[in-house]
């Protein structure tokens, strides 16, 4: 019994790090939306548009952070590949290595944008449209 809930697990880390993978291979494209997201709700906030159109950017920008998020961290499970899921030793010597910890970065500065944004860059209803 043993046996067979080990390759269980083997199975369900190969088929998560599979998904892992055509996740991560998003992410340049992901980065991408990311800037272009920012590129329009800057162009927004310069030329002073409404409420509706800058909350409508920031919750875009909002999205994209996520997606590339995900996409980040699903690049730092690559890396480490399948069995870091299941062997928590393998997966903390492969968190040392260099391109690992890089990905690991990208991953938790995306995290800390997302955040910051969600606190900051969405655009808030003014008091005279909300219902008091």
């Amino acid at each position: 019994m043993g046996l067979l809930a080990s390759r269980k697990v083997d199975e369900e880390a190969r088929r998560r790090h599979a998904e892992d993978q055509e996740l991560a291979a998003r992410l340049p494209a992901l980065l991408e939306a990311v800037a272009s997201a920012e590129r329009e709700l800057y162009e927004a906030q310069e030329r002073a548009a409404d409420y509706e159109e800058l909350k409508q950017r920031g919750m875009e920008l909002d999205r994209a952070l996520t997606e590339a998020m995900r996409a980040a961290y699903a690049r730092e499970r690559v890396l480490i590949g399948p069995r870091g899921r299941t062997d928590r030793i393998y997966r903390r010597k492969c968190l040392a290595r260099p391109k690992v910890r890089e990905a690991t970065a990208l991953a938790e500065r995306l995290l800390t944008e997302r955040e910051t944004h969600r606190l900051h860059g969405i655009e808030r209803a003014p008091r005279s449209l909300q219902v008091g």
